[in-house]
């Protein structure tokens, strides 16, 4: 498969603090790509950099084909790359469809073409029973498929999904893991995901990096990062690795 997001030496300091030191990776297209390590270990300033949020101090950052490095949020979006956030924040006094809605209108010229698109969406989320209910009144793993479905709404070719496995339980944990496979499984959307939850990392991901005090330390299947002694001594602790 060829790299439809290519990341290259990419470095992000603030002040005196180096958060992102020279990452790079590559991920293919239509495939599940993992990021993981410790909190503080620049994941989520990478994934701010890739989504236009931060313009990287070095490297670069090609997406299908093209250099995407400093341009704004919303022209990345447009591009094909989307994202959750790992504090969800749904437009709360609205209803769950509209917050879907909103997205949609990114390639949608009509509301009631949007309105059709966010209803997909939510059927695909298991959401569409909840479409009138409003944002606020959702639980924790309804907001969390909610961050996910408003991200899809935008027609993604590459979907960032920073922790939407955190605070859930393991039966929603499988949820939405089933979810995303079948997402992925379609051919035509790409999964870039920062997770702590080791049950969905190695249930999803074809691919893994590992990254610890900005910088990345281990690469490849998830089989092999969490062998890795590196690894094992940075994040994981022995206790982990069975």
């Amino acid at each position: 498969m060829s790299a439809l997001l290519a990341v290259a030496g990419v470095t992000k300091r603030f002040r005196g603090l180096i958060a992102v030191d020279r990452v790079t990776f590559e991920v293919p297209a239509g495939g599940i790509f993992a990021v993981i390590g410790p909190n503080g270990a620049g994941k989520t300033t990478l994934f701010n950099m890739i989504a236009g949020v931060f313009r990287p101090d070095s490297g670069t950052i090609d997406f299908a084909g093209e250099q995407i490095a400093g341009l704004s949020p919303d022209r990345i979006c447009r591009r094909g790359i989307s994202r959750t956030f790992q504090i969800v924040r749904p437009f709360p006094a609205l209803k769950v469809e509209d917050n879907v809605t909103i997205g949609a209108l990114l390639h949608r010229k009509s509301v009631p073409d949007a309105r059709a698109h966010a209803r997909e969406v939510l059927r695909r989320l298991d959401l569409y029973g909840k479409r009138e209910q409003r944002a606020s009144a959702l639980t924790l793993p309804d907001r969390k498929r909610l961050e996910v479905a408003r991200a899809l709404a935008t027609d993604p070719k590459l979907l960032l999904l920073d922790e939407v496995m955190a605070g859930l339980r393991p039966t929603e944990t499988d949820r939405m893991v089933r979810i995303l496979k079948e997402l992925n499984d379609e051919g035509r959307l790409t999964i870039l995901l920062i997770e702590h939850v080791m049950r969905a990392v190695m249930a999803l991901a074809t691919h893994v990096l590992v990254m610890h005090h900005g910088a990345a330390i281990s690469e490849g299947s998830p089989g092999e990062v969490v062998r890795d002694p590196a690894v094992i001594d940075s994040y994981l602790g022995a206790e982990t690795v069975v």
